[in-house]
């Protein structure tokens, strides 16, 4: 990154300041991503159907719908900083709620701590997201949220690895063989379920204890403290236009939208591939790896995005062109039928356009963020809170396709994916640009 890249705030601090964002969008995409594994193991260890095991998700993102206002508030009472640390605080609440779900082997108690964790992602985010933003001038915005990205997708790709790693043992296929072959009596098979999900109490709680130290950590750290103006940034370049509220910006509204169908088509690739390749004859430990293939491809869209926005491309371009590159890839899941050979084994095509996905999704949300939040004013705080809330995609996205998968088939889910893609072109080629509701006052800009 050079010095272009920064506020006249650069130097030493900027430098630190980064590298804390870049800490925490490790950390959030470690927490979040591990629900790709976290899904399957539940599902067998709770005794779930496909559409209960992803309450997972829902639980996990809705809280981004339900606490992305309120976080809003809570910044602006408390500050940014002392707000990240709030957020952090919720989550190892959520990391300790763990412990009694496990204990009980209950369902719900899991549910309520994960929708912990979210409540605390969604402060982080609502907080973490203007700072990637205004630390720099709006047209590199895509290139500084690509490299958080990297660090995101980096964190996802080892989580269930790690978690596999810890929690997983290798002769596990053969448990998970007996439990769900109906065989077992029922006190033995309870027996194995419960030594099964109390492997989760040490390596949660220790994170919760991780991420409190994180949090008092980055409170007390470098990281500057922004007001509501986001110290001379994005806020400051431009002025209301006599708006009242946010729903007087069409363009961030459809954003919003933008996002929750973007983040649901790539919670779907990366969350429910496990499952899907179990029904090719994968089981869990050897599935495993299949989150972790999308999240580099992923990873690679981030690192060609930095090499060449805005310098060959730009952001806006970018995004047409992925939004278009997801739906081919999305028909690709749903329609290729032929095998390929990976590995010594063969594999169904349908799977690999699946973590083809995660290539055009690197740099939707990167270019979406900035379309989005520019020009807001005094409305710029809210209006991270409302892109936030479209995160809560990533909790609606996977039930619709749990209920089909159950319904029609784990294949014939990935239908969903279409529209969400048709909708993000659209956004990209035309509705980041109407800038007044009704058809008689649209302008455009940014052609």
């Amino acid at each position: 990154m050079n010095s272009s890249d920064l506020t006249p705030r650069s130097g030493y601090r900027d430098f630190v300041s980064l590298a804390i964002l870049a800490a925490m969008f490790f950390i959030f995409g470690f927490v979040s991503w591990v629900n790709s594994i976290l899904i399957p193991y539940f599902r067998i260890a709770c005794e779930l159907t496909h559409f209960q095991s992803y309450f997972v998700t829902f639980a996990f993102y809705i809280a981004y719908f339900v606490m992305a206002l309120p976080s809003g508030m809570l910044l602006r009472k408390v500050g940014f900083k002392r707000g990240i640390c709030w957020g952090f605080s919720f989550m190892a609440l959520g990391m300790f709620v763990f412990v009694p779900a496990a204990l009980a082997r209950e369902f719900g108690i899991f549910l309520a701590g994960l929708f912990l964790i979210g409540t605390g992602l969604a402060v982080l985010q609502t907080a973490a997201n203007p700072y990637v933003t205004v630390i720099g001038p709006i047209e590199s915005a895509a290139r500084r949220i690509s490299i958080m990205g990297i660090c995101n997708k980096f964190a996802g790709i080892i989580s269930p690895l790690v978690f596999a790693a810890v929690i997983l043992r290798t002769n596990d296929s053969e448990l998970f063989a007996q439990i769900e072959s109906g065989v077992l009596a029922e006190a033995e098979k309870n027996l194995l379920l419960d030594e099964l999900i109390r492997r989760v109490i040490g390596p949660y709680s220790v994170l919760g204890v991780l991420l409190l130290l994180t949090g008092v950590g980055i409170r007390y750290s470098l990281l500057p403290e922004i007001g509501s103006d986001g110290g001379g940034t994005v806020a400051g370049q431009a002025g209301d236009g006599g708006r009242r509220s946010v729903f007087d910006y069409p363009y961030l509204v459809l954003g919003a939208l933008a996002i929750f169908f973007h983040v649901g088509t790539q919670v779907v690739a990366i969350d429910t591939i496990i499952n899907y390749a179990g029904s090719m004859g994968f089981d869990l430990l050897a599935a495993k790896a299949f989150p972790s293939y999308t999240l580099a491809c992923t990873m690679a869209g981030y690192l060609l995005g930095i090499a060449v926005i805005p310098k060959y491309v730009s952001q806006r371009r970018a995004l047409v062109v992925c939004t278009v590159l997801g739906l081919l890839l999305s028909l690709g899941v749903v329609l290729a039928d032929f095998e390929v050979s990976l590995g010594g084994r063969s594999v169904h095509a349908s799977l690999l356009f699946l973590n083809a996905l995660g290539f055009p999704n690197a740099l939707i949300y990167a270019g979406i963020w900035p379309l989005s939040i520019r020009g807001l004013g005094r409305f710029t705080e809210i209006g991270s809170s409302l892109l936030v809330m479209g995160l809560c995609g990533n909790a609606v996205m996977p039930q619709i396709y749990g209920y089909l998968a159950d319904a029609c088939g784990l294949r014939v889910g990935y239908w969903i994916l279409v529209p969400c893609f048709l909708y993000l072109i659209f956004f990209a080629t035309r509705g980041y640009r109407i800038e007044h509701w009704g058809f008689t006052r649209r302008k455009y800009e940014h052609e």
